[in-house]
C-alpha cells in the first residue's frame, strides 16, 4: 500500500524549499500549468504546489487539480531527474479536462527532465 502513495520524502515541505526552487529554476509553460524544476541534492525528485484561489475559484477544483498533479507525480516519478519541482495553476486549468491536465503534465515532466539533466 505505501507504494500506492506519494511519499512524504517526496514532497516540498518548507518554505525554504520552495523559495530556492522559486530563486533560480528552469520553466516549463502552457496554458493549465507552470512547472519549476530546480537540481537538488537529495536523490529523488521533490514535489511541490502552488494552486491559488486566483485560478480555481472553487475548492473541489483545487482538490481534482492537486489530486491529478500529485498522481501524475507519482507515476512518473522513477522517471524523473532528482530535481524540486513546483507546480502552478494556469489561466484555464480550472475548465479542462483530467486527460488534457494529464497529457499536459506529462509533456512538463519530460520537458524538465530533459532541461534538468542538461544544468
Amino acid at each position: 500500500m505505501s507504494a500506492a502513495r506519494l511519499q512524504k520524502r517526496a514532497r516540498l515541505l518548507k518554505a525554504v524549499d520552495y523559495a530556492r526552487v522559486f530563486d533560480n529554476a528552469v520553466r516549463s509553460s502552457d496554458q493549465y500549468f507552470t512547472v519549476l524544476a530546480r537540481k537538488n541534492d537529495s536523490s529523488n525528485p521533490r514535489l511541490g504546489l502552488a494552486i491559488s484561489k486566483k485560478r480555481a475559484k472553487l475548492a473541489v477544483t483545487r482538490n481534482r487539480l492537486k489530486r491529478l498533479i500529485r498522481e501524475s507525480f507519482r507515476l512518473r516519478q522513477q522517471e524523473l531527474f532528482a530535481a524540486d519541482y513546483i507546480v502552478l495553476a494556469g489561466q484555464t486549468c480550472s475548465k479542462a479536462t483530467n486527460s488534457e491536465l494529464n497529457h499536459s503534465l506529462d509533456k512538463h515532466w519530460q520537458r524538465l527532465n530533459k532541461l534538468c539533466a542538461k544544468s
